[in-house]
């Protein structure tokens, strides 16, 4: 039976684990993760996480990475595999997910991947980019208060880059964070998706 779609992002999945390996092929990366029930998109990649890993830039600036919603960690793995001296902090919720960025990123020999909930990450950290996949199914609200707890982190000079289907109201969101004073626009859009870039509050600019 497919898997209830509010699972991936509860803290502890509800649903029986069952572990599997896929294979993750990207311009000049090669991983193997493992993955498991309870995660989001545990089959296979996401398309949009490919469309977002295949098209978002390198962090324009020096300084601290955040995959935000990181599941079983492909775009944070990704990251850490183009920008080895970085740090790329995966965040979730999920602490299936999390474990699975651990086990993934040790089995990559990725040092530098710190896997996180929300509250571990310090206060103090600030992040050159920001990649995400968000949970657009968590509702507006919810949504909203995710993306205004971690844009506010931003560096000057640095961006966020979030990859959602345009269908699922892809262009109301970049309205959304213009509208809250992020300016905002369309990247790329590709297979259904768009990529948005982000960039800090103007204040903070």
């Amino acid at each position: 039976m497919p898997e209830p779609p509010e699972h991936y992002y509860a803290s502890e999945p509800g649903v029986a684990s069952s572990r599997r390996t896929i294979d993750v092929v990207l311009p000049e990366v090669r991983l193997r993760l493992l993955t498991d029930t309870g995660v989001f998109s545990f089959r296979q990649l996401d398309p949009g996480t490919r469309v977002l890993l295949e098209n978002a830039p390198l962090p324009p600036i020096r300084g601290d990475l955040l995959d935000l919603g990181a599941g079983y960690g492909p775009i944070a793995l990704a990251m850490a595999h183009r920008l080895k001296r970085r740090r790329v902090w995966a965040v979730d919720v999920n602490e299936r997910a999390l474990e699975l960025v651990r086990e993934n990123a040790a089995a990559a020999g990725l040092g530098g991947v710190r896997a996180a909930l929300p509250d571990d990450v310090p206060e103090d950290v600030r992040f050159a980019a920001i990649y995400s996949n968000p949970p657009i199914r968590v509702g507006k609200a919810a949504l909203h208060d995710l993306l205004l707890r971690w844009l506010p982190r931003l560096l000057p000079g640095g961006a966020a880059y979030l990859v959602v289907q345009r269908n699922l109201g892809a262009d109301s969101l970049a309205k959304w964070l213009a509208e809250a004073g992020y300016p905002t626009r369309r990247l790329v859009s590709r297979i259904g998706y768009r990529v948005l870039e982000v960039q800090p509050l103007r204040s903070e600019q």
